[in-house]
């Protein structure tokens, strides 16, 4: 029976990419290629999507450095093709054939490619050597994913700051931090706004931010199904309380308790904005993140990239306990500091909060971890430091380009066609 499940889906698949590739094809006027010579850096996003929350909070901070470095997005499915470029405000192309993104390459004389997340296609475009391959990631946390040994396979990584530095020190061999590694802050949180969906009150606001269930056991972080319920009840209940939910987008993909605990809090909030009215509680499942980051008075995360983007705008934060004794916790950072929420208490979140609001010791830990994750957190720069590196980088392009001036032009040898776009798309990475 899963087996024929399995073949159902990817037919299914099969035939929505298909349709959509022959929506794009109908809408090429919307994609219009850049001049030759006319691209410095790429991103390159080969995911579904499912993932689009790995490049859409970049792309404020890439809007603005085309202003100096003009920016295209390669995509590699025809889903994310036209979601990115409705969204983006950046060119977008989409290149299913290998032989389409050698021509692409061919035409334009590609300083930097920056990548967001560790998708295996990314390896059909590092064959290309006369770039700069990037590692921007899409966050910055304490998860196992942000020391893998995939970091290796990058000219360079664009990191938030001393706790990246030290993180990857620490755990990979034969690493070159000093030369590879680049401390650009959170560009982002540099543009963290947007218009809240509730009037300004006397209410306290909590954002519950969770991750997604896992795939494996080492990255069970998600705590929907064993905090979330009673945390959201918790607060829920109380008048002095506004919830902001905002649920992974990928919550409940694999595992149907974590989709039916996530399904209750969604309708408990339901629920309780119907007996008030002036109670204004959030489901938040938009494409804008930011401005929750910013509004909310208290945020609950789990571990995950989460934690420090909050982390990023100096404002109290809680992050759950995973359940799972397989989950890995690096305590070598701000994790070994922080406000841990576990889950027999998650019922009594309520003191919790007003304890990080009012305790000055843990607003001096907090402002502690806040600058040894990303370095100075004043407005501005972050991405004064992005826009540096981007100019270090092409400064290094420009010099290799002298010296290797007079050198044949690369040719690729690749497969020309990829295989079926999977539109649902499994996770590229577990964050």
């Amino acid at each position: 029976m899963n087996d024929i499940r399995s073949a159902r889906r990817v037919l299914r698949n099969i035939l929505r990419s298909r349709r959509t590739r022959r929506e794009i094809a109908q809408r090429q006027a919307e994609f219009p290629r850049p001049r030759v010579d006319s691209i410095d850096v790429a991103v390159y996003f080969a995911d579904t999507r499912t993932n689009l929350y790995q490049i859409r909070q970049w792309y404020a901070p890439l809007r603005e450095l085309s202003a100096e470095h003009p920016v295209a997005i390669i995509t590699r499915s025809p889903g994310a093709a036209l979601t990115i470029n409705e969204e983006s405000g950046l060119p977008v192309l989409y290149l299913r054939k290998v032989t389409e993104l050698e021509e692409f390459v061919d035409q334009q004389k590609l300083k930097i490619v920056l990548y967001v997340n560790q998708n295996t296609k990314n390896f059909q475009m590092f064959r290309y050597g006369r770039m700069w391959h990037t590692f921007i990631n899409h966050g910055e946390s304490d998860k196992m994913y942000m020391t893998t040994n995939q970091f290796k396979s990058y000219d360079y990584a664009l990191v938030a700051g001393p706790a990246a530095i030290d993180r990857l020190s620490r755990k990979l061999w034969d690493f070159d931090v000093d030369k590879r590694a680049i401390e650009i802050g959170r560009p982002q949180a540099d543009h963290f706004a947007g218009t809240t969906p509730y009037p300004h009150d006397d209410r306290i606001v909590v954002l519950y931010a969770p991750t997604w269930e896992g795939d494996r056991p080492a990255a069970l972080y998600g705590s929907i199904a064993s905090h979330g319920v009673a945390l959201a009840e918790a607060v829920l209940a109380s008048p002095s309380h506004r919830l902001i939910y905002r649920p992974h987008p990928r919550s409940g993909v694999l595992d149907p308790a974590y989709r039916a605990a996530n399904e209750q809090i969604i309708a408990a909030i339901a629920a309780a904005n119907q007996r008030d009215a002036s109670a204004h509680h959030v489901v938040d499942d938009g494409p804008e993140m930011g401005w929750q980051l910013a509004a909310a008075d208290v945020a609950i995360t789990d571990v995950s990239a989460m934690v420090y983007d909050r982390l990023a705008t100096g404002k109290p934060i809680i992050v759950t306990r995973p359940l799972a004794p397989e989950a890995e916790v690096d305590e070598g950072g701000y994790l070994g500091s922080a406000e841990w929420l576990f889950a027999d208490r998650a019922g009594d979140v309520l003191g919790d909060v007003d304890r990080v609001l009012r305790d000055a010791e843990a607003q001096a830990t907090l402002a502690h971890w806040a600058r040894h994750h990303f370095g100075d957190t004043a407005p501005g720069s972050a991405t004064r430091r992005f826009h540096a590196a981007i100019d270090h980088l092409a400064a290094e392009w420009d010099r290799h380009a002298a010296i290797h001036a007079g050198d044949a032009p690369e040719r690729d040898s690749g497969d020309p066609l990829d295989d079926e776009d999977d539109e649902e798309g499994m996770p590229a990475t577990g964050d």
